[in-house]
């Protein structure tokens, strides 16, 4: 038995041109190795039942079916109803960088369509914020039919534009969002913390569970440029002349102290804070936030020797 479930290599994934369709593979594959897994439940629509055996809580007892077929059936995981979600999506420039054959943008893209599929496997009502230096797209959290295809095409749609305001989104659904529900920011989180903490607190103050996942580029976290070159700066257009020799140490210490004040103000909110390579499986999205919501919301895996895999 496994325990967890099979990945999908994300460069083949990413050759789906179809963005639903790229989602349903990964969700189906997922739920597939999920029942074999000791991984279960997001919210009251995923559940699976196992005959009664003598000791088993009685509140789980599913008495319709009982009823039906006169036989004892234990509902598993049963928890909360009609989640309310919000993908808080950033496509700005910095999101455009990729060394592999597709992009940050791309792969959260994909995170947030493969997020949204499966919840609406769950019946649980899905909104959209698409983002860059100004609101690009809004759709509110509804469960729906045409709901999910419409989120689709609105991240089909949309592309990288230029700066970056993580504000705006977050000010967007805290006061859009009048129910409670789970708030997840996918971006590479490329700027200052001050400010992003004080709005990440105003939207923990109105009840929402916040996650952030992080996404990044293998060679934003291993640096691995050897010979001097002409770096281009995608949001401000600035070109700089680097030698990779002198600027690596600098560069590996900002980029690790930048993370170290971003989990710390995730710390300081109550928020789980995740960190996707690019070229790592999909699936783990959907793995890690099953795992944090199994444990009430928060997550305590330790970082793997690569540095990548952020959480607390």
């Amino acid at each position: 038995m496994s325990a967890r479930p099979a990945f999908i290599d994300p460069a083949a994934l990413m050759r789906i041109r179809n963005l639903e369709l790229r989602a349903k593979s990964v969700v189906e594959g997922f739920m597939s190795g999920l029942h074999r897994s000791p991984y279960h439940g997001f919210s009251v629509e995923f559940t699976e039942y196992r005959q009664y055996v003598p000791g088993d809580d009685l509140r789980y007892l599913d008495w319709r079916r009982f009823a039906r077929s006169d036989r004892e059936y234990i509902k598993r995981f049963e928890d909360e109803t009609n989640l309310r979600a919000w993908m808080l999506v950033d496509l700005s420039r910095s999101m455009g960088f990729g060394s592999l054959a597709y992009n940050k943008a791309e792969y959260a893209k994909t995170v947030a369509a493969t997020l949204a599929y499966f919840l609406s496997l769950q019946r649980d009502a899905t909104g959209l914020i698409t983002f860059d230096q100004t609101l690009k797209e809004y759709l509110p959290a509804r469960f729906r039919p045409g709901h999910l295809h419409r989120l689709m095409m609105c991240l089909e749609r949309s592309t990288a534009g230029t700066g970056t305001d993580l504000i705006a989104p977050l000010d967007q659904v805290a006061q859009m969002a009048s129910k409670r529900g789970l708030v997840v920011l996918l971006s590479d989180m490329l700027a200052p913390v001050a400010d992003l903490e004080r709005n990440l607190g105003y939207v923990r103050s109105r009840g929402h569970e916040v996650a952030i996942l992080r996404i990044l580029d293998p060679a934003e976290l291993d640096f691995p440029f050897d010979q001097p070159a002409m770096f281009h700066d995608l949001e401000s257009g600035r070109e700089l002349y680097v030698d990779p020799q002198s600027a690596r140490a600098t560069y590996q210490e900002k980029f690790r102290a930048h993370q170290a004040d971003l989990q710390q103000a995730c710390d300081r909110q109550g928020i789980t804070l995740y960190t996707l390579r690019t070229d790592e499986p999909v699936e783990r999205s959907l793995f890690d936030l099953l795992s944090a919501r199994m444990r009430g919301g928060r997550t305590t895996r330790r970082a793997s020797s690569t540095g990548a895999r952020g959480g607390r």
